[in-house]
């Protein structure tokens, strides 16, 4: 029997705009919305409107005083500190509200799960991981993974995995639940190096009772689709296996694109796809078939997010794209008359993401994967050097 999926999705979630030039243009939500459309990835499907969280909500994460701050700040020409007001985190009108709704939009998502009206739930506009309990970063005013995660766990849940496929450190999730063995928190992302937020080192794996709990793998700039998925699959499937979460979360930002404007990976569409199709594996095989599906990061507006997600939504519910299906005449001819960038023709980069498992063969992103394993694996009764765990 087919898992039941419930789409949460509002064209209200467009009201999250930073400022007319901002990378995290909500034109990408739009896009891929009407490019599913376009495929009948969406037919049939009935979305879901979710209403704003709740101040109760939004304190399971976040302080008093940063909620009191972000719904003033539009009115305060002085500045409200919290880090809002910066470059990357432009105050704008109704801020709060846009991004409260987010936040219900994945409490919906969570709440459809936990109550048993569906198996899988995903909203795209979430995946704002970067925000902190005080204050905004990295274009992210309110934590709606952390907040839907702390929702889980009110309702007695003892067992969240939350992975996070987004090319930046998941560091608010991460430090949300820091010291809390009931959440698993495991972030593939570029190096600190190299990326902002400069966190994510495999050292930092949990505190106290949360020790072995968070799980970084670092990427180097350049890894590919066949590098990302080596280290993956060497590292999350063992770890969720002996953890047995009760639901897995997944933030799945599409910024590893090799054209995203703001990082340094090179996975492809294909690629991308691949990371979805394993996820949805893993969701099965260790969670029980409980999957919540949230956005993230993505800045090739155009070109990338749109297509990406497309395939993301579509194995969400089953209804996997062949990579060769040419994109639909009208969304191209909508598409073209917002940007001069040249546009793909069909749902594939063309690309073999295919990949060598992890063992005897070296290849250029073992390091990471052994510093990953030898600070984390042992913590969990796992043999750090040995493929087979």
């Amino acid at each position: 029997m087919s898992p039941r999926t419930s789409v949460v999705w509002t064209p209200e979630f467009l009201s999250y705009q930073l400022s007319d030039d901002h990378p995290l243009n909500p034109v990408r939500l739009d896009l891929t919305m009407r490019l599913a459309a376009g495929l009948g990835v969406l037919d049939g499907v009935e979305v879901l409107a979710p209403e704003q969280a709740s101040d109760e909500d939004l304190l399971r994460v976040h302080v008093p005083s940063y909620l009191t701050a972000v719904r003033s700040a539009p009115h305060e020409p002085f500045g409200v500190g919290h880090g809002l007001g910066t470059d990357d985190n432009p105050i704008f009108l109704d801020m709060h509200e846009a991004s409260a709704l987010i936040a219900g939009g994945s409490l919906l998502a969570a709440r459809e799960i936990a109550e048993d009206r569906a198996d899988r739930a995903v909203n795209l506009a979430g995946g704002l991981h970067h925000a902190m309990a005080d204050r905004a970063a990295g274009f992210c005013v309110y934590n709606d993974c952390s907040v839907a995660i702390a929702w889980l766990l009110e309702q007695g849940y003892e067992r969240i995995a939350y992975v996070d496929v987004d090319v930046h450190h998941g560091d608010g999730v991460q430090a949300a639940f820091y010291d809390d063995p009931r959440v698993m928190t495991v972030s593939m992302h570029q190096h600190p190096l190299t990326l902002w937020p400069g966190t994510g080192w495999p050292g930092e794996y949990g505190k106290g009772d949360g020790a072995g709990y968070a799980v970084n793998v670092p990427l180097p700039p350049g890894t590919g689709d066949a590098g990302w998925l080596r280290a993956f699959h060497a590292v999350v499937p063992s770890l969720l296996e002996s953890f047995r979460p009760q639901v897995l979360v997944t933030e799945c930002g599409a910024d590893t694109h090799s054209d995203d404007p703001l990082a340094n990976l090179e996975l492809s569409i294909d690629g991308q796809r691949a990371i979805y199709r394993s996820l949805r594996d893993l969701a099965e095989r260790t969670a029980g078939g409980k999957w919540l599906v949230l956005g993230g990061g993505g800045y090739s507006l155009f070109r990338v997010v749109p297509r990406s997600w497309t395939h993301l939504l579509a194995t969400v519910l089953d209804r996997d794209v062949d990579p060769a299906r040419p994109l639909p005449a009208d969304w191209v001819a909508h598409t073209a008359g917002l940007t001069r960038e040249p546009l793909p023709t069909s749902m594939t980069d063309g690309k073999d993401p295919s990949f060598v498992p992890w063992g005897d063969v070296a290849e250029r992103v073992d390091t990471a994967i052994l510093e990953t394993r030898r600070a984390v694996f042992p913590l969990h009764g796992l043999d750090p050097d040995d493929p087979r765990d």
